[in-house]
């Protein structure tokens, strides 16, 4: 056995015998260790109602003590929570004190103060304080905590209309020692139902509104009692009367009766309901009830660059379309930008739906602060006067940033940037931004043969609060959706690990948001022209098609035999063949001589050349892509607390048809290929098209599914055959399928062919479960799914194409395991990804054959993946 073997051997060892012990430490814990003699250990809750077992969570919520948390059965932080010591300040004096002397040696050795302080250190007291911390105590059955269970299912049942329901519990210790289940039994009875439905409201403009929208009712006739539809109905109502005009109307104006005796028990369930809509009472005097009323706008005041010292009396006016708007010495906005972005009206009743877009419109100016909105009573009852005080934000500000990222290929990236800022251009609530950019990244050295790539870059940025066009949009995009247009004009330089480049990129883009969940966004031009500056770099920079040129130039090394690529080749001392093509002479010349007509060459080594012959031409191409994209979205998520929440994506972009038309008008200068031209640079034609969809299911407080599914393809046509490097889709990586590498899977069942593999069709799906282990830290356990294809493009490979359904068993798999630890703000992630099926292999060899640790691909990342 040579050394190699013996080290191999022993490492193996090593490692299996340190799991063998992890594995005995674990199950050397005794569970039930800090769980008193005459105490039980919780270990399951059972919830039978009427006799059927019942696992919503909604129900499940409503027990007060629950078992202690488990990865995969296992308790591992109440065995961590175990491990801890008692007492650990009299254990440490007990072991001072237990052979003679040791006190007095020790103290000599520090000092009686530091002897003592030892006791508090990390080792003695500080480790036990961790273990305390990131474990979790014993769940002991507490029967006070039990009752209130009982109690708050009989509530919750009652509150559904079954009044009459009992429930109770049973504990029953399990066969294994100081350990019981407890199973609560919920007996309904009967539920009662709605028979009748009357009202009694007070003030007749809100009975008379209240009837207008009866059906709209939530609480109906033959309905069972819900509490929740009783809920409901006073948050409809209160909406109905504030958006029509009632505009201090309070919830708590209404109150429901009840006209039936719940407690005897007889085969009658029906209840009569009285809705009850009262007065409020007047603040001077309790028993004088103000009649509610609708209330409409006398007068609208507009108070601009408004400040708390500001002297009303001193400011000058101006009517603008029914406003009245103050300033002091100028008028600094354009009246229709300050009036457009306010919707209450005059003569119009009061909305509380006008408030809140008021609000939202405001905000979006990014010229003023958060407006403040004042509504007081008119010139008699029934009028009202709104003063919407503008407080305006400074005309210029300066903001850097600084930031750490993480992503697919780079293992550490540093961001850094300023701008600066200046609001109100032109008048009308206009942003400009001029900002600058740079970044230095660390590189994965197993994805680029380079070890750090730089970027620098710059952007001018207009943006208008409303739709920039020549016509008037208002009627389809009205103000309240937050319109915007955007115009960019930017330029980027960029050492990265492909060719280095400059871009040049201009945008006209509209954006508007119908409503919170929903997002338009419309680039009508979006123009980028990509300029390779290092093309000679190529086969340095893409190692891989290097090598598989050079393998197939290895058969024409003989320079008797063929003296005119002689001079290709150089002497490299390192390789198991001492003759290289030289770099780019030799590359681009082997290419041209091999691929022109006379030359002896087999058909499968033409074709390789050939096909890098067309990847080299088209990643060294410079690019002119010139699209028109929309994208809509929409997500319910309320806030970061939600964990219970969808998102979804869809993206149309065509690329090339303007300039496609303009070229049947006025021909452009050919390529030798027939490619249209601008500049001298092909312009990219193409359709593409994204679905991303996102779902979270929470199962218990930090218990979430999560899942996405994506699929993309972009189709080119007309004047391209591909789809630009910078515009393809590729896989793996820490976002991705984290079983693969960035750029390494696919396309199809191809096995790495390329250096950066890329295709212009995607299908990702991936599930997630996340769950708490200790304190910050959360695990997770995933399942990957996607792949890669060419389709509709110049690429021949049977391998990498996408041909119907039966490509379909090209989709990889990963799977694996992840920690994270949250930060608030950010979080870590650590996911270690193995190929459960791998597509690159036999078919009767792609189920785990490479599902080890050898194979697997560990990715660190910043945030959720999806």
């Amino acid at each position: 056995m040579d050394t190699l073997t013996e080290m191999s051997v022993y490492r193996n060892n090593k490692a299996k015998i340190v799991l063998l012990l992890v594995v005995m430490i674990l199950a050397s814990c005794n569970t039930v260790k800090k769980v008193g003699d005459d105490q039980y250990l919780l270990t399951e809750n059972k919830i039978l109602i009427d006799s059927l077992p019942e696992k919503r969570a909604i129900i499940q919520n409503l027990i007060s003590q629950k078992p202690n948390t488990n990865i995969l059965g296992y308790n591992l932080r109440l065995n961590l929570y175990n491990l801890a010591k008692e007492n650990t300040d009299s254990t440490y004096q007990a072991w001072l004190d237990k052979k003679p002397k040791r006190r007095e040696r020790l103290t000599k050795i520090l000092s009686a103060k530091q002897v003592e302080r030892l006791g508090e250190s990390f080792v003695i007291k500080g480790f036990n304080e961790f273990l305390k911390n990131a474990g979790e105590p014993p769940v002991i059955i507490d029967t006070a905590k039990t009752n209130k269970s009982v109690e708050r299912l009989e509530g919750y049942y009652t509150s559904k209309g079954y009044f009459n329901s009992k429930a109770n519990y049973t504990i029953t210790p399990a066969k294994r020692k100081k350990r019981a289940m407890i199973t609560y039994n919920v007996t309904r009875n009967k539920p009662y139902f709605v028979d009748s439905l009357t009202h009694i409201i007070a003030a007749k403009e809100l009975d008379s509104i209240y009837l207008k929208h009866l059906e709209s009712t939530t609480v109906k006739e033959g309905q069972q009692f819900d509490l929740d539809n009783f809920n409901s109905e006073r948050e409809r109502l209160t909406t109905l009367y504030r958006n029509s005009g009632v505009y201090n109307f309070q919830e708590s104006s209404i109150n429901f009766d009840i006209v039936r005796d719940t407690v005897q028990a007889n085969d009658d369930q029906n209840m009569d309901i009285v809705l009850n809509v009262e007065n409020p009472r007047s603040a001077n005097d309790s028993t004088t009830a103000i009649p509610y009323r609708v209330n409409r706008f006398e007068k609208i005041n507009i108070y601009a660059d408004y400040r708390f010292d500001s002297n009303i009396a001193e400011m000058d006016t101006i009517q603008h379309e029914n406003y009245t708007i103050y300033f002091k010495d100028k008028l600094r906005y354009s009246p229709e930008a300050l009036t457009n972005a306010i919707f209450f009206e005059k003569d119009s009743v009061y909305r509380d739906l006008d408030y809140i877009r008021t609000n939202r419109q405001v905000t979006n100016l990014n010229t003023f602060k958060y407006p403040n909105i004042d509504l007081n009573q008119g010139s008699q009852e029934g009028l009202l006067v709104a003063d919407v005080y503008l407080a305006a934000r400074p005309k210029y500000s300066l903001d850097a940033s600084f930031e750490l990222t993480r992503s697919n290929i780079q293992q550490l990236g540093i961001g850094f940037g300023g701008s600066v800022i200046t609001r109100n251009v032109f008048g009308g609530a206009e942003t400009l931004s001029v900002s600058g950019r740079g970044a230095i990244g660390f590189l994965d050295s197993e994805i680029a043969n380079e070890s750090i790539s730089s970027e620098l870059g710059g952007d001018i940025n207009l943006t208008f609060p409303r739709i920039w066009l020549p016509f008037n949009t208002e009627k389809w995009i009205p103000y309240y959706m937050l319109p915007q247009t955007r115009l960019s004009i930017g330029t980027n330089f960029q050492n990265n690990i492909g060719l280095d480049r400059q871009s040049l990129n201009s945008v006209l883009e509209y954006s508007w948001s119908p409503t919170t969940l929903k997002k338009h966004n419309l680039e009508l031009l979006n123009i980028e022209f990509v300029d390779n500056t290092d093309i000679n770099d190529f086969f340095n920079v893409y190692n891989t098609t290097y090598d598989n040129l050079d393998a197939v130039a290895d058969q024409y090394q003989d320079a008797e035999e063929y003296p005119e690529l002689a001079k290709l080749f150089r002497e490299n001392d390192n390789a198991a063949d001492n003759l290289q093509l030289s770099i780019p002479q030799g590359t681009d010349g082997f290419i041209d001589i091999v691929t022109s007509p006379g030359f002896t060459i087999s058909t499968e080594d033409l074709q390789t050349v050939r096909s890098i012959e067309e990847r080299k031409n088209r990643l060294t191409s410079n690019n002119l892509i010139f699209t028109t994209a929309y994208t809509y979205t929409q997500n319910n998520r309320a806030d970061l607390t939600d964990n219970e929440f969808y998102q979804f994506r869809a993206k149309v972009e065509s690329a090339g048809n303007l300039l496609s038309l303009t070229e049947n008008i006025i021909p452009f200068e050919q390529s030798e290929s027939g490619e249209g031209l601008v500049f001298g640079v092909p312009y990219s034609q193409y359709l593409k098209g994204e679905l991303d969809f996102i779902k979270h299911w929470e199962l218990a407080p930090k218990n979430i599914i999560a899942m996405r599914s994506f699929v993309g393809l972009a189709v080119p046509y007309g004047n391209a055959d591909n789809i630009p490097f910078v515009r393809s889709y590729f896989g793996g990586g820490s976002n991705d399928n984290r079983a693969w590498r960035v750029y390494s899977l696919g396309p199809g069942r191809t096995d790495q062919v390329n250096d950066f593999n890329e295709a212009n069709f995607k299908i990702a799906l991936n599930a997630e479960y996340r769950f708490p282990i200790f304190g910050d830290v959360n695990g997770a356990l995933f399942t990957d799914v996607g792949n890669i294809w060419n389709v509709f493009d110049n690429v021949e490979d049977p391998n990498a194409q996408f041909t119907g359904i039966k490509s379909l068993r090209d989709l990889a798999i990963g799977s694996g395991f992840g920690l994270r630890y949250d930060l608030s703000y950010f979080v870590i992630r650590l996911d270690l990804g193995l190929k459960t099926y791998n597509p690159a292999l036999e078919i009767g060899d792609r189920w785990f054959t490479d599902f080890n640790l050898g194979e697997a691909v560990w990715n660190i990342g910043i945030n959720y993946p999806f």
